[in-house]
């Protein structure tokens, strides 16, 4: 993902807290909203939905108003959307939980549209094992889903990141940073994987299809708003389905749309459908809920841990338990009298029925 996706620190975290502070503390029933969205291959139906008449058909259905709005910032569009500046935006499932579920907005997953599938890529320069990476200096974006990729490839080789050293550096430079001789391992995602993959001396020696699930990349409102003006739920998950019907259709429509997200992106036609191809998006309804129905627990227990052991789940949390998850089947993973996380199906299984 692009320009500081998915970042989520401890600061950002702490400053989430502070915005959710002054945020309203529910939503009144409205007839206009604002949703956030960055770059990124699953996120870039949005832009075009907005630009080619979607979200307007849909938002007018329901007789309300939707403006998409783009961010180039992606932390930024957390941010503003913690701070009740936004009524939904687009998240990975661990910066939801690490930003604006810590920072104390209760927030719905109303889309699941897709998980990481290859896009997230340890790579090594001139060696071909994932042992190798024992003893290195790995750069990376701290904190990201980056460094939960890291943890997952370490445990997997029966390794801790005792045994390596993270140095903290930004997408921006990554490609650069490669380029030096002192840099020989480095973990990022798409597009700059496949530039650095370019590179002869470069070795991918694990990725996001070995831990599949893990990665989510999500269309989260504000549960209160969503529970005064269910319409908006009814309206996005209508935009989703429609615009990736078109786009993953064998026409010349389907063409042109992802022509136009490819060019949005700053990709080409090829490079975009390459990371569509490492990207399982799930492309109807049924498959979303089949998905979000499964058994998340586990995933969402690793991502939990992963931000408690690293200070990201707020001061003074005592153990992963301090924020509440809800699954859609209702089963609740942490502390249940604040639940701050939730996985909703109740949407897209409208829109796999044809009621919308």
């Amino acid at each position: 993902m692009k320009a500081a996706s998915r970042l989520a620190t401890i600061a950002l975290a702490l400053a989430a807290t502070v915005a959710a502070s002054i945020a309203p503390a529910e939503a009144a029933p409205k007839t206009e909203f604002k949703i956030a969205w960055s770059i990124y291959v699953g996120w870039m139906p949005w832009g075009w939905a907005s630009d080619n008449g979607i979200v307007k058909k849909w938002a007018d259905k329901y007789g309300i108003k939707i403006k998409v709005v783009q961010f180039n910032d992606y932390i930024e569009s957390i941010n503003q959307y913690t701070a009740g500046s936004f009524d939904g935006v687009t998240a990975t499932n661990m910066d939801t939980l690490a930003i604006p579920s810590v920072g104390g907005v209760d927030t719905t997953a109303v889309i699941v549209g897709d998980y990481s599938n290859g896009n997230d890529a340890l790579i090594l320069k001139d060696q071909t094992k994932l042992a190798d990476v024992k003893g290195q200096k790995i750069n990376l974006v701290q904190f990201s889903v980056s460094h939960y990729l890291l943890d997952r490839a370490l445990e997997s080789a029966g390794l801790t990141e005792k045994d390596v050293s993270v140095v903290n550096t930004s997408d921006a430079d990554m490609v650069a940073a490669w380029k030096t001789p002192q840099v020989t391992s480095v973990v990022t995602w798409n597009p700059i994987v496949q530039t650095i993959m370019a590179d002869k001396s470069a070795h991918e020696v694990f990725d996001s299809s070995k831990i599949p699930g893990e990665i989510q990349d999500l269309m989260v409102v504000n549960t209160q708003t969503l529970k005064d003006n269910p319409a908006l739920g009814k309206a996005l998950v209508g935009i989703w389905y429609e615009t990736l019907k078109i786009m993953e259709s064998d026409t010349a429509e389907g063409k042109a749309a992802r022509t136009a997200m490819a060019t949005a992106s700053g990709a080409d036609l090829a490079g975009f459908e390459d990371q569509l191809k490492t990207t399982k998006l799930f492309s109807t309804p049924e498959n979303a809920v089949a998905f979000t129905d499964g058994d998340l627990a586990p995933i969402m227990d690793k991502v939990r841990k992963f931000l408690f052991d690293h200070g990201l789940l707020g001061n003074g949390a005592a153990s992963a338990d301090v924020v509440g998850i809800q699954l859609a089947d209702g089963r609740i993973l942490g502390d249940k009298t604040k639940v701050k996380f939730r996985f909703d199906d109740t949407y897209m299984k409208l829109a796999a029925e044809g009621r919308l």
